[in-house]
């Protein structure tokens, strides 16, 4: 055992030098370990390496009050503290004078897992790990995650839906904040639905799931936050992963997350490459009334949506001492997708007798570049807990999509149609925050801080069709859509703990200051309002670590910015879908309860909500006056909704370890819309079980079923849905490698399947954004050990 023998050679050296006379000493460096609960830990491995060669100088073992004491020439050094279950421990810009004493103070380690020689026992992180105020989903060993990209991981998140489309909902609402490392990026980007598509998974270590976040948060989002944690490593030396993936249908990766570091500079890297095909499609019957017609026709939809994406991030952590710390990182990403779609009307007679057949083709392309420039500056003092951090972030977008459409029919009197569309989104997004902590004790403490954010954004969006062998622009369809969004925010949150209860109050204040302006058509549309969230969280412990949690906070869901243009879609063109560019902000009020529960095999999280909110952002399904639909967003009155959610992980077994997830809602809305009551309420409620199995010679077997149970609208009823994916892992090359296969959506059912029945329209649609698929994976770590985590509890 490799740890048992570093610590008994230490012990043993410890002790030789105890009973032997000491040669006299140019330095001395001393210090006490100890653990989370400041709790000494006796006997820590402790070594001490020459900052020039990284070879050992000298070790040592602590006593039984955690305390050593090592004798080295002066000089720079670096120590590393090590011992059973617990995670290493690194200092680093050591200077050692000649005939003084340094005091390295408490160092604090964090509990881990058992590393032996021949045999790892490895205690592992549970792929869901639960706090009563944000749950946290370590990915990386989440086999259904392989291969996958950001919104196909999402999916398999308790609580978070990603509908066909790739829109993200948590806890039945689309209106919630995404977020990388904690702060708006480029690689979610304008539209999150198409970013998240480009972005590979394992580039992701792990998502936090907020679902009342506290004042120090944004404001932004009903439902709350989610964040996505990307890699980065910070081990000595170099390290890191190298991931190749294949696919089918068409889905090719590499990937690496590679760092370097040395004395005062740790350089990180990050890359992924992509190139994938995914086939899909769906058909829609619909039927209403136009001109006191009946309009009735089936529309059948095939398409292979694809291309390559690729992004690179560098940086550096440049450490000017054990207190301060500047990292810079840029980001460059790039992706040119080639969707190609085909969509065949067929028009009925009332008496369902077919009248014409029209296939309308389409091939858009859709190049997109996105450039990032991030600094921070962290600065820690000698008070624990105390710091201070400032950041800066640069981010520009373009995304160009350029379509050509042809419109066919069998009717010999109707011509063909030959259309071309241009839209191109430029963005430009400047971030500047600064975080103050201030502690008081160990259990009290405030925090405050300042951000701004400017965005502008300039969509330019044309149509045209040919008339007499010349394109000739559509007046209706061409318009340039200027929106800015500046956003000053403050706040102040004070925590503190007595006993076994805790309790945390803060206020965010934001100020936004955003206008809406159409070019060609001349309307602006100007909003500033200042708005305060307060936010407040009651905590009490119980034995054995269970914990009770009440909660508040006050939410804003600022329109997105695709529900602001007037035009998003023309694949379809009796079914589109526009934006609206005088929508207003939605209001919520969340309140929920946890109840936190860990056991011997496992943990319990349970949990109630209730959501209040105004202004309520729905999308509505229109005739218009041509007697084609339009899909567009309102906003809608009030919404209410009561829930109850549940988490489960346990180990059944020492080769069997489950995880459950239950969310069940009840919502009611109330709205009227141009005189159209469009009122409803109904229940919902999905579920995921995933299964995880270790089986000899180092394989994984896990297996995942979800299941979303119908839910209405405002229009009619969102059908159930039910997938089942699963995956089988191999440990190689001394447990260096892992080839993984798995597949997705084994049953080919995970489809989009709605009814609208209104008075005026009736409709059924069922789609699929991509069908079933088939990866195999083989990952390499770089002085690594595997690493655990994942959903379902790896």
């Amino acid at each position: 055992m490799r740890s048992s023998l570093v610590l008994f050679c230490l012990l043993l050296i410890y002790s030789t030098q105890t009973t032997q006379a000491q040669a006299p000493t140019q330095a001395m460096v001393a210090g006490w370990i100890s653990d989370d609960k400041d709790v000494a830990i006796p006997f820590a491995a402790v070594e001490l390496y020459a900052s020039a060669d990284s070879s050992v100088v000298t070790g040592a073992a602590t006593d039984e009050g955690g305390k050593f004491s090592l004798a080295a020439p002066a000089g720079n050094y670096f120590l590393k503290v090590s011992f059973l279950a617990y995670a290493p421990k690194t200092i680093t810009d050591i200077q050692l004078t000649e005939n003084t004493m340094k005091s390295l103070g408490q160092i604090s380690m964090e509990a881990e897992g058992i590393l032996l020689d021949d045999l790892e026992i490895v205690e592992e992180r549970s792929q869901m790990e639960l706090h009563v105020d944000k749950r946290v989903f370590n990915v990386g060993k989440d086999l259904a995650n392989v291969g996958s990209n950001a919104s196909e991981l999402l999916d398999n998140i308790p609580s978070v839906n990603v509908d066909i489309e790739g829109n993200v909902s948590l806890r039945g609402s689309e209106n919630v904040r995404i977020l990388v490392d904690g702060k708006p990026s480029g690689l979610v980007g304008l539209s999150n639905t198409d970013a998240l598509r480009n972005l590979q998974s394992s580039l992701i270590e792990k998502v936090e799931v907020i679902t009342n976040p506290s004042s120090k948060y944004d404001a932004e989002g009903e439902v709350g936050i989610i964040n996505l944690v990307l890699k980065k490593e910070k081990g000595k030396g170099v390290n890191g992963s190298f991931t190749a993936t294949t696919g089918y249908p068409h889905n090719h990766g590499l990937t690496y997350n590679i760092n370097y570091r040395r004395k005062k500079v740790n350089l990180f890297s990050n890359f992924g490459f992509n190139y994938r095909e995914g086939p899909g499609g769906g058909s829609t019957y619909l039927e209403y009334l136009f001109n006191d017609e009946l309009v009735k026709y089936r529309s059948e939809r095939e398409h292979v949506r694809g291309g390559l994406s690729n992004s690179i991030q560098f940086g550096a952590d440049y450490f000017l001492n054990d207190k301060n710390t500047i990292t810079i990182s840029g980001l460059y990403k790039y992706s040119n997708g080639n969707n190609n779609a085909s969509v065949t009307y067929r028009d009925f007679d009332a008496n369902d007798v077919l009248l014409n057949t029209t296939v309308r083709t389409d091939e858009e392309a859709e190049p997109s570049h996105n450039a990032e420039g991030a600094l921070n500056y962290t600065k820690t003092f000698a008070q624990k807990g105390r710091k201070w951090s400032f950041d800066a972030k640069y981010n520009l977008r373009d995304d160009t999509e350029t379509t050509e459409y042809l419109e066919q029919s069998t009717d010999p009197t109707i011509a063909d149609v030959i259309q071309k569309s241009d839209n191109t989104e430029d963005e430009q997004n400047w971030l500047f925050q600064t975080d103050y902590i201030h502690p008081f004790s160990k259990d009290s403490k405030m925090e405050m801080g300042l951000k701004a954010t400017f965005r502008a954004i300039q969509n330019d969006f044309t149509v045209e069709q040919i008339f007499d062998d010349q394109f000739e622009i559509l007046p209706e369809f061409d318009d340039k859509l200027l929106y800015n969004e500046n956003i000053y925010a403050a706040y102040f949150m004070a925590a503190n703990k007595t006993g076994r209860f805790s309790y945390q109050g803060g206020l965010r204040a934001e100020y936004s200051d955003i206008r809406t302006e159409l070019i060609e058509s001349g309307e602006s549309n100007p909003r500033e309002y200042l708005n305060f969230f307060p936010s407040v969280h009651l905590a009490y412990e119980f034995a054995n670590q269970n914990t009770f949690q009440v909660s508040y906070s006050r939410r804003i869901s600022r329109p997105r910015f695709w529900y602001l243009l007037p035009f998003i879609t023309f694949s379809d063109r009796r079914n589109r879908f526009g934006g609206n560019p005088n929508l207003n902000p939605e209001y919520t009020d969340s309140y929920e309860a946890g109840y936190l529960r860990n056991f011997e095999k496992g943990t319990f999280l349970a949990s109630a909500y209730y959501r209040h909110s105004t202004g309520v952002i729905a999308r509505v399904t229109v005739v218009n006056d041509e007697g084609n639909t339009d899909l567009k967003p309102i906003n809608l009155a009030t919404k209410d909704a009561y829930g109850a959610e549940s988490n489960i992980t346990v180990n059944l077994s020492d080769w069997w370890r489950l995880t459950t997830s239950f969310n069940f809602y009840y919502f009611e809305t109330a709205g009227i819309f141009e005189g159209t009551d469009y009122g409803t309420s109904g229940t919902t409620w999905n579920a995921n079980m995933n299964h995880k199995f270790k089986l000899p010679g180092k394989v994984d077997l896990q297996t995942s079923f979800d299941y979303r149970a119908p839910e209405n609208t405002i229009q009619g009823k969102v059908l159930s849905m039910f997938t089942w994916n699963a995956g089988i892992s191999k440990e190689l090359l001394k447990d260096k490698a892992t080839l993984t296969f798995s597949a997705k959506d084994i049953l080919n059912t995970r489809k989009r399947r709605m009814l609208t029945d209104t008075p005026d329209l009736y409709s059924e649609l069922e789609f699929q954004w991509r069908s079933r698929q088939f990866l195999l994976s083989f990952n390499y770590r770089l002085n690594q050990k595997k690493k655990m985590g994942g959903r379902g509890g790896y």
